[in-house]
């Protein structure tokens, strides 16, 4: 059941590599930009406040008017059908753990409900060398033969997708998902991708499953979590995919052609969200990406000491692939670009202003109403705030209604402020790009209570 894999790893483009945080080219620009601003700050502070609030209201406009075009384009709630009959391909399901000894048992009961003969179905589970508990809980649980553990030997870095190429080293299935260690897919998912796939054209290289997440007592972060993942699982990702634009690929259920997976390298294993940058660098290789209709179940954050630094990993990841893919920006098209700008650029712009531009508001909204005095905000920027939040109240709303959830009022009065806590997401991965670029926050996960409940979200 245990397997040693050797360093060979796919070979990577090491241009388009997050091993390197800033290019040369890219230094430069950065470093004559800083330079640019705090000489025009320190003699013309008025333009740049006025240079930066246009900016910032742009931004918004501009992803307010991608929310709305999300929810006009996403097509109608339809499952495709699942493959049934006829000789199924070998299918890979890959699982990296570190430290996750307490959810084994939850994993592989998940893994083993797949719905996919076990002679076609091989499970890779990718251990570190030195997780000596993982290891055992795995052997405790006696999981069934088609599971076998990948032992990834000593190296830098030591991250997710370093140890995922070495499990795709192994992979013998003509198709490859990933999976987490507290995931719970539904039980047909393989073979609705498998049905996709040979419906689709050659190109589609990969196809993105939903994420949906469950909580028994959800609280402000919990709810706030599964609208923010319902919103881009259930409506923005399918709405790109029927643009046919490429997006960043979640961390978990990313279906693939195992041949177009190693012919692009396979993941960067520099890169603390190798999922995002794989999108695009699949589309740079003329990949298209699709998605998919039977989610997979995974539990939210507890806590914001749990959140906190799982969010300033992807901040982080989100600041290395758009670093990286603007090396050359050109391979990517005028498509691609767009939507690189459109995704990462945009999450990445408002995770910078929300906490500031939520703080002016309600400063200004205080100031007006205890001293009667004109408003300090101007009315066009409360109406354009208004807009986007109702937009993106409407989105949530939305999305949460077809994954059988509820998205209530007061959680759209909410929602500011827990956009705002990105802006301290964004700090801490600043200060982690700097001192620990490549360093890995793990997210610690423990078993959902009741399991049993899985079967209803499933079906929603």
């Amino acid at each position: 059941m245990v397997g040693r894999q050797q360093e060979n790893a796919p070979a990577h483009d090491a241009a388009l590599s997050a091993r390197r945080t800033v290019g040369p080219v890219q230094g430069v620009v950065l470093a004559g930009l800083c330079a640019a601003s705090v000489l025009a700050w320190t003699r013309a502070p008025s333009s740049v406040t006025t240079f930066v609030h246009v900016g910032l209201w742009m931004g918004f406009a501009l992803a307010s008017a991608l929310r709305v075009a999300a929810l006009t384009l996403r097509p109608a709630r339809e499952e495709t059908p699942v493959q049934r009959g006829g000789a199924l391909p070998r299918y890979t399901v890959i699982a990296p753990l570190y430290r996750e000894g307490a959810v084994v048992p939850q994993l592989i009961a998940a893994l083993g409900a797949i719905d996919y003969p076990r002679s076609r179905l091989e499970i890779l589970i990718a251990l570190e060398a030195d997780d000596l508990t993982t290891l055992a809980a795995v052997r405790a649980a006696a999981p069934p033969p088609n599971v076998r553990v990948v032992i990834v030997p000593p190296g830098r870095p030591r991250t997710k997708p370093r140890a995922l190429n070495h499990a795709l080293g192994q992979a013998r299935g003509e198709y490859v998902v990933v999976y987490d260690a507290e995931d719970r897919p539904d039980p047909k998912q393989l073979r609705e991708a498998v049905r996709r796939f040979r419906a689709g054209p050659p190109e589609l290289a990969c196809l993105q499953a939903p994420l949906r997440i469950t909580a028994e007592k959800p609280g402000f972060l919990q709810a706030q979590f599964a609208a923010e993942y319902a919103a881009l699982f259930e409506v923005l990702l399918p709405a790109f995919a029927r643009l046919g634009l490429p997006f960043p690929l979640g961390g978990t259920s990313n279906h693939f052609r195992a041949g177009t997976l190693r012919a692009v390298g396979g993941w960067d294993a520099w890169n603390v969200t190798e999922d995002a940058d794989l999108g695009f660098r699949l589309w740079r290789a003329g990949g298209k990406l699709g998605v998919l209709t039977r989610p997979t179940l995974e539990s939210p954050p507890r806590n914001l000491r749990e959140w906190l630094p799982q969010r300033a990993r992807w901040i982080k990841g989100h600041v290395q692939t758009w670093l990286v893919h603007m090396r050359r920006p050109a391979g990517l098209g005028f498509r691609g670009f767009a939507a690189l700008q459109a995704t990462l650029g945009l999450g990445l712009l408002s995770a910078i202003a929300h906490a500031p531009v939520v703080a002016v508001v309600l400063a200004g909204l205080l100031v007006t109403a205890l001293q009667r005095v004109p408003p300090v905000v101007p009315p066009p920027d409360l109406g354009l705030l208004g807009v986007g939040w109702t937009v993106a109240g409407l989105l949530c709303g939305t999305a949460l209604r077809h994954t059988g959830g509820r998205y209530r009022v007061r959680d759209a009065l909410a929602a500011p402020f827990y956009w705002s806590l990105q802006t301290l997401a964004f700090l801490y991965a600043a200060v982690q790009l700097m001192l620990s670029p490549h360093h890995w926050d793990k997210t610690d996960h423990q078993p959902v209570a009741a399991p049993a409940s899985d079967a209803g979200r499933l079906a929603a």
